[in-house]
């Protein structure tokens, strides 16, 4: 982003892309001035409450972390299985991507390398991410500025972590400034309803700090 020519900035992330958002936010706070994240807790609230659910559910998570070479040659031997599975049963209909997307998707998994570095990135997560959050939590970091959390309706953040008070309760843990609510659609759900989304998104990075957005 310096390169860029932006000292300051805000971020939005989806999945993956919002665990790379919020680590930035823990790690250089003076930066970020508005924090985005898209169906997702932190990395060690996710493994730390890990159930049978999550293990079936979110099978990427213990499946892609294994040791290589087994996660790679499955992910290489049948790429279109895996990304089928991802894109149609995560609670958005696989109809929310177009042929080209899916081909994309499925592109991309033909390239031992881009296979390795998912499978290494998961691995990651069941590691080094979780050192990192620990370390962060036992030294009392968190994130300071605003965090919008936004989520699918019906989803496993909706239902899993009701106990716990559901999203917001489990990111205010993390964060001083937390708003956010469902959106109707899975786990997909920028490319579900993505007018919602970028609505959402828009009122948040534009308002004045210290305006709620629980609707």
């Amino acid at each position: 982003m310096r390169a860029l020519g932006f000292e300051r900035f805000s971020l939005a992330g989806h999945d993956r892309g919002g665990r790379v958002a919020y680590r930035l936010a823990l790690d250089h706070p003076g930066h970020v001035q508005r924090l985005a994240v898209l169906d997702i807790l932190p990395t060690e609230t996710v493994w730390a409450r890990a159930d049978a659910r999550m293990a079936m559910g979110y099978w990427p998570w213990s499946l892609l972390a294994q040791p290589e070479p087994l996660p790679e040659q499955l992910l290489a031997a049948a790429p279109e299985a895996f990304v089928d599975a991802a894109l149609g049963g995560w609670g958005t209909p696989a109809s929310a991507f177009g042929h080209d997307a899916r081909a994309a998707y499925v592109d991309a998994l033909r390239d031992p390398a881009h296979v390795h570095a998912i499978c290494e990135e998961y691995r990651a997560a069941a590691t080094i991410d979780r050192a990192h959050d620990q370390a962060d939590i036992a030294a009392g970091r968190r994130i300071t500025c605003p965090l919008l959390a936004l989520w699918g309706a019906g989803g496993a953040l909706d239902t899993w972590y009701a106990d716990a008070g559901g999203p917001l309760a489990l990111w205010r843990e993390w964060a001083e400034d937390v708003q956010g609510h469902a959106v109707e659609a899975g786990h997909f759900f920028a490319e579900e309803a993505p007018v919602e989304t970028a609505e959402s998104l828009r009122r948040f990075f534009l308002a004045p700090r210290g305006t709620d957005d629980t609707a």
